[in-house]
């Protein structure tokens, strides 16, 4: 990838970091500092051409979260094609409703806790 380019996914993951949703907000305090199953996860990290939510590089583990915008058909549409690219370089992706995540209390972390021990 060019570096160009690069450095503007960077910018962009980057001003993701400071706008972030209340269910990414809620999600990521559960997530950060290792306080989930000692897991190190980083939030909105560029991925080639593309920027994940949240991303566990030690288990290869991408969480989704989907809000309004993801119902659109254009939307699904750029999210199978991200779910495509990341399963071909080996990373799994776990998707998930912000309103999973803003009101199903301990459901989401359940959900990933699930998820990542069915990839042990």
């Amino acid at each position: 990838m060019p570096a160009r380019v690069e450095k503007s996914k960077t910018a962009f993951a980057r001003s993701l970091r400071r706008r972030m949703t209340t269910a990414e907000e809620m999600l990521w305090r559960a997530l950060r500092g290792k306080k989930f199953a000692n897991l190190k996860f980083r939030r909105q990290v560029p991925i080639g051409r593309f920027v994940v939510d949240f991303l566990c590089v030690e288990r290869r583990f991408v969480v989704e979260l989907d809000g309004a915008p993801h119902e659109a058909l254009e939307q699904q549409d750029h999210d199978a094609l991200r779910d495509a690219y990341l399963r071909e370089r080996g990373y799994r992706i776990l998707r998930l409703k912000n309103d999973v995540v803003i009101g199903g209390g301990d459901i989401a972390l359940d959900m990933i806790r699930e998820a990542i021990m069915q990839g042990e």
